[in-house]
C-alpha cells in the first residue's frame, strides 16, 4: 500500500493518507490572537480544507483529539463551536485534553483521523 504526504515539512507533514484513511497533524488557528470560540472556529476551517484535499469531509472522521490549553475555561466555549459543525449523526469518537501547547496564545489543537470517501 503506498503512503501519500500533503504539505510535508521537515518535522511533519499537514497530511498522511494510508490505506484509505487520513491522518490530520494537529490543526490550529491561523490567527492566535483571538479567544476560544475565534481559534476553535479556524481550526476546523483548517480541518474541512485538508480533509477536502485528502479526498474526505467531517463526515467521515473517525476520531478527534483536541488539546485545550485550559480546559476549565475553554471547554464550554470550544464545545460550542464544535457542536455547531460537527455534522448531524456523524459525531466521532472523541477525546478532550488539557495540555501544555507549543506556544502560551495556543488555546485549541485538534488532531482528526478520517476515512476517504469511496
Amino acid at each position: 500500500m503506498s503512503i501519500e504526504r500533503l504539505h510535508v515539512a521537515s518535522r511533519y507533514s499537514e497530511a498522511v493518507i494510508h490505506n484509505g484513511v487520513v491522518y490530520l497533524s494537529g490543526q490550529l488557528a491561523d490567527d492566535l490572537s483571538g479567544d476560544i470560540r475565534q481559534q476553535t472556529r479556524e481550526t476546523l476551517a483548517a480541518i474541512d480544507r485538508l480533509l477536502t484535499e485528502a479526498g474526505s469531509d467531517k463526515t467521515r472522521i473517525l476520531s478527534a483529539t483536541l488539546y485545550l490549553r485550559d480546559i476549565d475555561a475553554d471547554y464550554a466555549g470550544m464545545n460550542a463551536e464544535w457542536d455547531a459543525w460537527v455534522a448531524p449523526g456523524a459525531a466521532p469518537a472523541r477525546a478532550t485534553v488539557q495540555a501544555r501547547l507549543y506556544a502560551p496564545e495556543v488555546r485549541v489543537e485538534i488532531q482528526i483521523v478520517a476515512a476517504q470517501a469511496g
